[in-house]
Formats: structure tokens, sequence, C-alpha cells
């Protein structure tokens, strides 16, 4: 069992699915956790099971809320050891009828707002030989229909991930990323799909062995997050049960 006692995680998208299950999980594994999401009250629910740790209403699309967050973590606990990105957003759409605003807001929930909690994170993880575990999908490495904002926002992260890596590699800093498929989370059970929607396209998303809990992905991230990991850099684990197999 993965071991962070001692460590400081910032953890996003805590209000639900998989953000509130790393937080209970660092939690319960020794790790202080610092949340952020934008719902408080879901937030204070989750964070009645995780003791010792603090959460904060932060739009994570907004840079400077993203640094002020970075920042309010690394006063009220002294370091940052771990970040998390573990928020983002899905609404399939037919691809001609998304909008501009759209668009921008696929781009920004999932991937712009992991690029300004990393690039606000680096200069303390780098003092502690910190480590990011990014969350994107298996539309990270693959297409899915009705989601051109959603998977292209998530390869991006992919992408992110690997450019940090490679840049750096001779630094004590470790950075890798998460895809997972569907999980019992409320993107997946509250899923709705566009009109006229191709059900048969739709399916070609679902795993051979059906949905995972959120758990299942938690215990991954903890194990990137912890010392035990210490010679995984730059890796793209699919969390996916057998998605990706066939």
């Amino acid at each position: 069992m993965a071991q962070l006692s001692g460590k400081v995680a910032l953890v996003t998208g805590v209000s639900s699915g998989l953000g509130a299950t790393v937080a209970q999980l660092f939690a319960e594994r020794g790790a202080t956790v610092f949340g952020i999401a934008r719902d408080t009250a879901r937030m204070a629910a989750v964070f009645e099971t995780v003791p010792g740790g603090v959460y904060t209403s932060v739009d994570i699309t907004n840079p400077q809320a993203c640094k002020a967050a970075v920042e309010q973590c690394v006063r009220q606990f002294g370091q940052l050891d771990i970040l998390v990105n573990a928020a983002g957003f899905h609404q399939m759409r037919h691809t001609a009828d998304v909008t501009d605003d759209d668009w921008a807001y696929d781009l920004a929930a999932n991937l712009n707002g992991p690029f300004y909690l990393c690039r606000a994170a680096l200069p303390h993880l780098l003092g502690v030989a910190g480590n990011i575990v990014n969350v994107a999908s298996v539309a990270g490495v693959e297409g899915e229909v009705y989601s051109a904002g959603y998977c292209a926002a998530k390869h991006g992260l992919v992408g992110l991930t690997r450019a940090l890596a490679v840049e750096f590699t001779k630094e004590r800093l470790r950075v890798n990323v998460v895809c997972p498929g569907g999980m019992l989370t409320p993107q997946v059970t509250d899923f709705a799909a566009p009109d006229n929607a191709d059900f048969k396209l739709i399916m070609r998303i679902a795993a051979p062995r059906g949905l995972m809990e959120p758990l299942d992905v938690a215990h991954v991230i903890a194990f990137l997050a912890s010392d035990d990991a210490a010679a995984v850099h730059g890796a793209v684990y699919p969390i996916d049960n057998g998605k990706l197999a066939g």
C-alpha cells in the first residue's frame, strides 16, 4: 500500500467523483489535502471524511485563481509535494453544433486549468522533489463520438504531461498522467446524449468489463503520487477495464 505520510497534496475537483475519492484516499494514506472545486457545500460534505484537510472554492479556468490557490496551500501548510489535476468536464455535442463558447470552455476546464496549476505549482514542487498526476481520459489517447472539444483537451493534457516530463528530465520532479475509462461518477451517471445520437457509436466508449469505481482509479493515482513510483516519470497510464485492449 503506497503511503503518503508527511506529504501535502493539492487536489482539484474534490466536490464529487474521482477528485473527492482521491482526497479521501490520500488522507487515509497520511497526506494533508488541500482541495479545490467550485461547490463549497459539496466540498464541505466530502471533507467531513478528509481529516486535517482544507478546501476552498476555485474556478480553475481562471489563471489568477489557480495561482492564488497554490499560494494559499503553501502558506497554510508550508509546502506542496503533490498536485493532482482531477477536475474535468464532458458534455457530448454534435460537432457542428459546438459554439465558440462551448469549445473554449471544454479547453479551459480540461486543459487550461491543469496547465495554470502546473505552472503555479512547479517552483514549489521542484524544491521538494514533488510530483504531478494529471487525469486525462481514454479520450486522451483515442477518439470518442460527439466529444471533439473534450478529446482535443484530453489529448492536449497527455501532451502537456509528456512535455513537462521531458523538460524536467534532469530534475527530481516527476510528472505522469492517468487515462481512466468510464467510472461511476456524475459525469457518467448524469450522461445525456445529444439529439439524434447514434447509440452504436456511443457504445464504442464502453469497456468490456463495464464501469469502474472511482476508487479503482484513485488507487493508481495514489501509487503514482507516492515514493513507490520513484522511477515512474512521463508515463501514460490507461485505467480502463480493458477498453483499449481490443
